[in-house]
């Protein structure tokens, strides 16, 4: 009987129509619904000092237009993060406009007459105290800690050396990507080769220096050619595919994370590399302020987190951006590219 049973059940079983069986499995979740569901001790407060509010003339029908900046804290850029909040606090950048907007590459931003072919008068005099940069400073040397996929081994701890989270196997710009404190970066290891296993089970890969990469949003500092590393009174950001050529060519300083649309839609420059032409100067558009988030009166002051990278929830998260398999989506990857893991962001409850 129990025998006569069980067959029966599995002819039922085989009965049932195949959507009602898929249905009967658990529906897998979106990364939307993963970032959702995350606890509140998942997400990181930014810190004012490291925000900048830039506000944007009105657009077209008189909307106000904002956008916000995260500075990118140490190890990186620190000398040119310096220089941006000078500049910021000695109130330089009010009055600059966006010069350059080549598509699907860079919006750039800075004094019109500075550095830039259409340029019909004298430069902004730059404050003092600016600090100068090398190349070096385009990477973060790691000198002690070794760390994959977050087990830490430090034989001589210092104290300074960044935290790599979701270590894994690089691509064509980099021999291995992962994140630190919330940030996508690259990486150079002490072996050439290694596989996605060798990250897992080898906790002693050392890691010999990081940088930021050119994802969508970055934030970096304009330049002329070498030895010429820029000052920050002349900056970009990413508005198409990831130029990821320029890692380690170029300063990274921060990312926009409210507001990209104001920068991402402006309309194209015709000239060299998009700078806009002497016909085109009523496409420039001015920026009116860039404050330091700290500086404003506190209850102007927005606050922002992010998902920290270190926790179960992202790990979740970047999973199932490599691997979609909510109902919408046929074939999952089976793997992401570092820029197309965004780390999330959200205004804090007031």
């Amino acid at each position: 009987m129990r025998t006569l049973l069980l067959a029966a059940s599995a002819a039922l079983a085989l009965a049932l129509p195949l959507a009602a069986q898929e249905a009967a499995k658990p529906a897998a979740l979106a990364p939307s619904e993963i970032v959702a569901a995350a606890p509140k001790a998942d997400w990181v407060a930014i810190p004012a000092e490291d925000l900048l509010m830039m506000t944007l003339a009105p657009d077209a029908e008189g909307k106000p237009r904002q956008v916000v900046i995260q500075l990118m804290p140490a190890p990186f850029s620190q000398g040119w993060v310096h220089n941006i909040r000078l500049f910021a606090r000695a109130k330089w950048y009010d009055g600059i406009s966006v010069n350059r907007v080549q598509d699907n590459y860079v919006t750039q931003w800075g004094d019109p007459n500075y550095d830039n072919p259409e340029a019909t008068g004298k430069p902004k005099p730059l404050p003092e105290g600016l600090k100068v940069m090398g190349e070096a400073e385009y990477s973060a040397r790691v000198e002690h800690t070794m760390l994959v996929g977050g087990n830490r081994y430090d034989p001589n701890p210092v104290g300074h050396d960044p935290e790599v989270s979701h270590l894994t196997r690089g691509d064509r710009y980099a021999p291995a990507t992962g994140f630190v404190s919330g940030w996508p970066v690259g990486a150079n290891l002490d072996r050439g080769k290694f596989s996605n296993r060798d990250l897992r089970r080898d906790p002693q890969l050392e890691i010999k220096s990081v940088w930021p990469t050119h994802c969508y949003g970055m934030v970096g500092v304009g330049r002329n050619y070498s030895p010429d590393t820029g000052s920050g009174a002349e900056l970009y950001t990413v508005i198409g595919h990831a130029p990821r050529h320029l890692d380690r060519n170029i300063a990274l300083v921060g990312r926009v994370i409210e507001g990209m649309e104001h920068l991402s839609s402006l309309p194209r420059g015709s000239g060299a590399l998009g700078f806009y032409t002497a016909e085109e100067a009523s496409k420039r558009t001015a920026i009116t302020s860039v404050r330091v988030v700290n500086d404003l009166p506190t209850n102007e002051q927005p606050r922002f987190e992010y998902l920290s990278t270190e926790s179960a929830t992202f790990a979740a998260y970047a999973e199932a951006i490599a691997n979609r398999r909510d109902p919408f989506f046929i074939t999952p990857a089976g793997g992401a590219d570092i820029c197309n893991i965004r780390v999330p962001m959200r205004r804090a409850a007031e």
